[in-house]
């Protein structure tokens, strides 16, 4: 019948998708980019079919832990006070470091900056230590990516690398803005990435030593997260098409 054949179609294009994704996406994007794929369905008759193919998102939930607060003076403010959907790119970024776990070197350290306009990740570095000449070369990055020309508005905690005399001098044309003490949601779209990260890709992976974490972190940022991997915030495009939209539609 039609509705078998339709059926049919449309499990085998959701095995697809879930293949592509890396078996990351659940009903309600699937959903999504086959509505964008012109089959009309629903996220109810998506996810009954996915139930009954045992088809599932995969994910680790991860252990999160992220820097210590160091400075808890009332003079670093919460600027951003969570406006974190700027109308156009380089309005303003946030910036976070987290943990990894590997069996030869041990706690290697990840710090990234996103673009909170897009939700994507502009620069990011994998250190051996938490070492704030080694971590702020994060900054320098997205700097070089980001030709700036107006001050932004860029987002941390109250870690020891970002109140530190260093990375003063490499932000001072932007607006700098502290998490309040004891309110890590303050900076809640970089943890969120963080978390994510790990709980979509690293920790599907026994981590052996820095280089294999690198290898790992570039194939999901760069080969998925900011080019493939679509997001509910950018309308269900990637970040990267997110912002291609926007140069667009601005030109």
């Amino acid at each position: 019948s039609k509705t078998k054949l339709r059926k049919e179609r449309i499990t085998k294009e959701i095995k697809k998708i879930h293949k592509e994704s890396y078996e990351i996406y659940g009903s309600p994007k699937i959903t999504e980019l086959l509505n964008k794929k012109g089959e009309k369905v629903s996220q109810k008759y998506v996810y009954s079919i996915m139930k009954e193919n045992n088809i599932k998102a995969k994910y680790i939930n991860p252990y999160i832990q992220t820097t210590v607060s160091h400075d808890f003076s009332d003079k670093l403010k919460n600027l951003l006070n969570r406006h974190y959907n700027p109308t156009k790119p380089n309005v303003a970024w946030c910036t976070d470091i987290t943990y990894i776990w590997t069996y030869d070197d041990g706690f290697v350290y990840l710090t990234s900056v996103m673009d909170l306009y897009s939700r994507s990740i502009i620069s990011w570095v994998l250190t051996k230590t938490m070492d704030a000449d080694e971590v702020l070369k994060c900054i320098e990055k997205a700097k070089e990516r980001r030709n700036i020309e107006n001050p932004l508005v860029i987002q941390s905690d109250r870690g020891v690398q970002y109140t530190s005399t260093k990375y003063r001098e490499l932000t001072r044309e932007f607006i700098r803005s502290y998490s309040r003490k004891g309110t890590p949601w303050d900076n809640a779209c970089i943890e969120s990435f963080h978390s994510l990260i790990k709980r979509e890709w690293l920790n599907f992976h026994k981590i052996q030593n820095y280089n294999h974490a690198y290898r790992l972190i570039f194939e999901y940022i760069e080969g998925f997260y900011n080019t493939v991997r679509i997001h509910s915030h950018c309308g269900y495009l990637s970040p990267a098409q997110f912002e291609q939209k926007y140069l667009f539609l601005s030109n």
